[in-house]
């Protein structure tokens, strides 16, 4: 695990997320610093994949703010001031999301070209390193439709990389994998966390979340009911429903 600094990159104040009228988010406050790691989590449906898509606009907030490094996300109103926020802020999908008629080298540098406009040398040297990085630097000419669902995230994963972002989401990485390819994604994931990456993630792996994580937000009909670190969460959880969560898994 990294020691974070006091600088906190993230902070989400006093939001609140509705659709019609049922409440998905309510008066969220919570801060994350400089390359800490924190992970989100609570039972289905308690809001954690809606919380971790406002932090990069995927949703849009009924009230409230969220920042980043200063700057509030949800003020942006052009798309290239959008992009570019987004440029900043990673995003790992549960399902990969990658484009199916273009190469793993292309899914790579596609954005970096595109939206950064990184020369297209530079950007392709970049996306080879990182696709050694992840351990598939042999499959740089293949197609994601040939690549097993844990290749694929991590080509996601390297995909994202690419931007360079401070800041790394990741929503359920896992959940859409057989369990024997789970390990190789997470193995990535615990490259990046040791490497000071600053990451939000919504897992439902608990032994990652007590080996990586620095601290735990448990959430559960929207509300943060708890923010612990591991060690606290594991064994001595506070909030009656975490203790209710907790003694569910075990089961």
């Amino acid at each position: 695990m990294t020691v974070p600094s006091t600088d906190k990159t993230i902070r989400i104040s006093n939001v609140c997320k509705s659709y019609g009228d049922y409440e998905v988010l309510k008066n969220v406050d919570a801060e994350v610093a400089r390359g800490e790691v924190v992970v989100i989590c609570g039972p289905s449906g308690s809001g954690k994949s809606t919380l971790i898509r406002t932090v990069n606009r995927l949703e849009e907030i009924s009230s409230g703010s969220i920042t980043l490094d200063g700057q509030d996300i949800h003020a942006a109103t052009k798309t290239s001031e959008l992009n570019l926020l987004r440029s900043r802020v990673g995003f790992v999908f549960q399902s990969f999301n990658l484009f199916p008629h273009l190469s793993v080298l292309e899914n790579v540098t596609i954005s970096p070209i595109r939206v950064k406009g990184v020369a297209p040398n530079v950007a392709r040297d970049k996306a080879l390193t990182l696709l050694e990085r992840v351990g598939l630097s042999d499959k740089a000419g293949a197609y994601p439709g040939q690549l097993s669902g844990g290749q694929q995230q991590r080509v996601a994963i390297a995909r994202a990389l690419a931007m360079e972002p401070p800041v790394m989401l990741f929503d359920e990485p896992t959940s859409a994998l057989d369990p024997e390819m789970v390990g190789e994604v997470l193995s990535v994931m615990k490259g990046l966390a040791a490497e000071g990456m600053t990451m939000l993630c919504v897992t439902h792996e608990m032994g990652f979340a007590r080996e990586v994580a620095d601290r735990i937000w448990f959430i559960d009909a929207g509300q943060i009911l708890e923010k612990a670190t591991p060690e606290e969460f594991f064994n001595t959880p506070r909030h009656p429903r975490a203790q209710r969560f907790l003694a569910d898994l075990r089961h």
